[in-house]
């Protein structure tokens, strides 16, 4: 589900701000993947904030008690939701980095396997969660929280992400839990500005929302 394209939001001028706070850095970090960097997002105070409150508007009135970050850049909008719905924020975090007693949950990426971890006793049975994260290509990681939250006795009410593509692959396995999305992936067309430090960045008129995803170039920077 796009935020774009349910009422009250379609045509929404912050949604477009927030697709053009979003740089592309091609092949990085390795041939054929196009980036999508948020932390240009996070330089832009009005945008940052209008994601945010964007996501804090759909679920203030949800009775939601826990907002349950992916690591790495879910931590960074995950938080900020949390302050402002009134819940408390759960980080699900890679192998060996939580220290105390854990639970975990593997998954399968498209070339190797990982795994997520959350703290014994961070959710109750019952409490209502939000997963949030900063992208989703095929949905596997989504998939992995949604399994270790529930195995906690957690209901997991949705998952949302800043970046998403129009058709997630693996959205089937998100145990019938809906998928809220901001906007689409932004695609190289040409890329006509200088390197920057050695990295080629491409100008805001060269790039596009959305575009063709079924080109071999992978659009995004995970494969999950």
């Amino acid at each position: 589900m796009f935020a774009g394209d349910q009422n009250g939001l379609q045509g929404d001028p912050r949604l477009k701000a927030i697709s053009e706070a979003i740089r592309v850095v091609p092949h990085f970090p390795k041939p054929g993947i196009m980036f999508q960097d948020i932390t240009t997002l996070l330089l832009d105070h009005k945008a940052f904030k209008d994601t945010v409150d964007i996501f804090v508007d759909r679920y203030r009135d949800m009775g939601i008690s826990v907002v349950a970050g992916v690591e790495a850049r879910g931590f960074m909008f995950g938080p900020s939701i949390a302050l402002a719905i009134g819940a408390k924020f759960v980080p699900l975090r890679k192998p060996r980095k939580l220290p105390g007693e854990v639970i975990s949950e593997a998954y399968v990426l498209e070339y190797g396997t990982d795994c997520l971890e959350m703290h014994v006793g961070a959710v109750q049975p019952g409490e209502r969660a939000l997963v949030i994260d900063d992208l989703v290509a095929t949905g596997g990681t989504l998939s992995a929280a949604i399994r270790l939250l529930e195995r906690a006795g957690a209901q997991v009410v949705e998952c949302a992400c800043v970046v998403g593509l129009r058709e997630v692959k693996g959205q089937h396995g998100l145990n019938g839990k809906p998928l809220y999305i901001l906007v689409e992936p932004r695609q190289q067309i040409n890329c006509s500005a200088p390197p920057v430090n050695g990295v080629e960045t491409c100008r805001h008129d060269d790039l596009i929302l959305g575009g063709n995803f079924g080109s071999p170039v992978n659009t995004t920077s995970k494969s999950d």
